[in-house]
């Protein structure tokens, strides 16, 4: 079992950044690939990437590719989802996940955070 706690949404203006953040706790955390999903209203879940334990993974989709970075932190455990330059597209419910795999479908990763929200406004 695996719990992932999300923090860091809110809202900004265009072409300004953000930081989620995910903290992972549970057993085995080392075997799982661990990243983001999001999902705006009335849209399909949209996989972000995910990073393994000693490195990616990753798999950043073009809609957010130059902009994003995944990176992790063994000691805390925690995922991190630098976003820079944000637009009013990004504006979605951003969700933790965790695999033991890499998959590009969402619907694939065996645990989800609770989700926090970021909205940009233009």
């Amino acid at each position: 079992q695996v719990q992932l706690v999300e923090s860091g949404g809110g809202s900004v203006q265009t072409g300004e950044s953000l930081r989620l953040s995910c903290v992972a706790s549970g057993r085995a955390l080392s075997t799982y690939f661990i990243g983001w999903v999001r999902q705006a209203p009335g849209k399909e879940r949209e996989f972000l990437g995910v990073i393994g334990w000693s490195g990616p993974g990753i798999g950043y989709p073009d809609s957010v590719l130059g902009r994003f970075r995944l990176s992790r932190d063994k000691d805390t455990n925690t995922v991190t989802l630098q976003m820079n330059s944000l637009k009013p597209e990004d504006t979605a419910v951003y969700y933790c996940v965790a695999g033991l795999s890499f998959f590009r479908n969402p619907d694939e990763y065996e645990f989800w955070g609770q989700g926090t929200q970021v909205t940009v406004s233009s």
